[in-house]
């Protein structure tokens, strides 16, 4: 039995990596072509993409190792199938059940390494990835001043180079528009030619200006006199220099997405649980009370005005004059309106509260349920792989591909319904998991009892039975 055991185990370990890898990668693509735009022409240094790279593929670990237990499962026991060793097996005495044991343990070993995965690795991950791309997002364009056009990446600088050289260091026609003075194109630097390129320690870009002149009009905004002077310099030879600094990658403080519900462990996201709830019920609780409080204030108006006792009835507005009688009706209305204000500034404030509440709600569940998915999805594709007994890549995939779309559905729309209030956390977030959990035992039962649900001869004659049927009843009604 050991040795049937370990042949089963090692059957499904080479697809289970294997698939895994494929999985990581398309689901890596998938991501990275999210940001793409973000990624592109900021000349980003090798190790910053692998980074990127390596941290999206730490978060996405347990998406992919769900998908593939799946795979992997039906391909090893559709192989067993398609070489009729699962029969081979069963004439040996050994039952669905017993083959399916061992890789069971893997399985659930799998999804503990999931759960411990979800709960310690992927927050780091997701903390560093988020810091990572908004670093990048922040991070200007790439140095690429082409000639022809006016290049704005420098602060308060606009430089446009009329030619430049294939040597990529040698221009002509140069013109440069300072406008740290904010008072529009008044400073300006004209060479017929000259040289660009990076100093040596690559922190500043240096030009070498030949044959030009300087122009500046700019208004001294500090002295009374209104006139502008104009100051016009020639020259043979000017050095320029601009700080690089600004289009360096800028590392982004971590203590700023530390707060997000992707970057939170379980025990962190428990006590912010229960720190939101205290803040709900605290907000629920203060609604009413403002409203009395706003009452309060608004009777208590008319003793300001010395003109009525507080709640004393309309009648007695009679004997004031009609100027009186508006002061008072304008102000009840203004308080009126500050009450409803109040009302709806503090439902919102509740709104928000719980929409807050119930995303960590539902970033808390998660991590059981994707790690309970490894468990699941091996109880599909294992006994769905010995009920149709084909091997190889083809209808294992189209499987996988089907089963995993319904899942992910199925777990968007719950997630959905959870975080807008129309179900609870916990009903939203295991809703995927409670209609799988049917169809697993479902698939179980049928596979252990050597069921033909999935055979094309079963379906086969069920059509020709329906074609006869038919047939027949047209027959009689002639």
């Amino acid at each position: 039995m050991k040795i049937v055991y370990r042949y089963i185990i090692r059957n499904f370990l080479g697809p289970l990596i294997l698939t895994f890898f494929v999985a990581i990668f398309i689901l890596l693509m998938q991501f990275l072509w999210k940001y793409v735009d973000d990624l592109v022409g900021k000349g980003l240094e090798i190790h910053v993409l692998l980074k990127f790279m390596f941290y999206a593929a730490g978060s996405l670990m347990n998406m992919a190792l769900p998908l593939a237990v799946l795979l992997a499962s039906l391909m090893t026991f559709g192989n067993m199938g398609e070489r009729l060793e699962v029969v081979a097996m069963k004439s040996a005495g050994i039952p669905i059940s017993k083959m399916i044991a061992p890789l069971a343990i893997v399985s659930l070993l799998l999804t503990i390494f999931a759960f411990w995965y979800a709960d310690k690795v992927i927050p780091v991950a997701n903390l560093k990835l988020r810091t990572l791309i908004y670093t990048v997002q922040e991070q200007k364009p790439a140095l690429n001043i082409e000639s022809g056009t006016f290049y704005t990446g420098f602060d308060d600088i606009t430089i446009r180079i009329g030619k430049k050289h294939a040597d990529n260091t040698t221009i002509e026609d140069v013109l440069i528009y300072d406008h740290s003075r904010h008072q529009g194109n008044v400073t300006m630097t004209y060479a017929k030619s000259g040289t660009m390129r990076m100093t040596d320690d690559g922190k500043n870009l240096l030009f070498i200006l030949y044959d030009g002149f300087f122009w500046d009009e700019s208004v001294n905004t500090e002295s009374r006199d209104a006139s502008q002077p104009l100051n016009r310099a020639t020259f043979k030879e000017q050095y320029k220099r601009f700080d690089l600094s600004s289009f360096e990658l800028q590392e982004s403080d971590e203590e700023f997405f530390s707060s997000s519900q992707q970057a939170m462990p379980l025990a962190m996201l428990s006590e912010k649980i229960d720190t939101l709830k205290v803040m709900v019920d605290r907000a629920q609780q203060e609604v009413p009370q403002g409203f009395i409080n706003n009452l309060y204030y608004f009777t208590n108006y008319i003793r300001y005005k010395e003109v009525m006792k507080p709640f004393i009835p309309l009648d007695s507005l009679k004997p004031l004059t009609a100027q009186q009688k508006m002061d008072a009706y304008q102000y009840a209305r203004q308080n009126a309106e500050a009450v409803v204000s109040s009302a709806k500034f503090a439902e919102q404030d509740v709104y928000f509260r719980e929409m807050s509440m119930r995303a960590y709600q539902v970033e808390y569940h998660n991590k059981f349920t994707f790690s309970l998915a490894c468990l699941l999805f091996f109880f599909i594709g294992a006994p769905l792989g010995a009920i149709i007994r084909k091997g190889g890549i083809g209808i294992p995939l189209v499987i996988t591909v089907a089963f995993f779309t319904f899942y992910f559905m199925i777990t968007a729309f719950g997630k959905n319904m959870a975080l807008s209030g129309e179900m609870s956390a916990f009903g939203g977030v295991w809703l995927s998991t409670l209609i799988l959990i049917p169809i697993c035992i479902l698939l179980t039962y049928k596979a252990t009892v050597d069921s033909s649900m999935m055979s094309a001869e079963t379906y086969e004659k069920l059509f020709k039975k329906i074609k006869f049927k038919l047939q027949s009843i047209k027959k009689a009604k002639k």
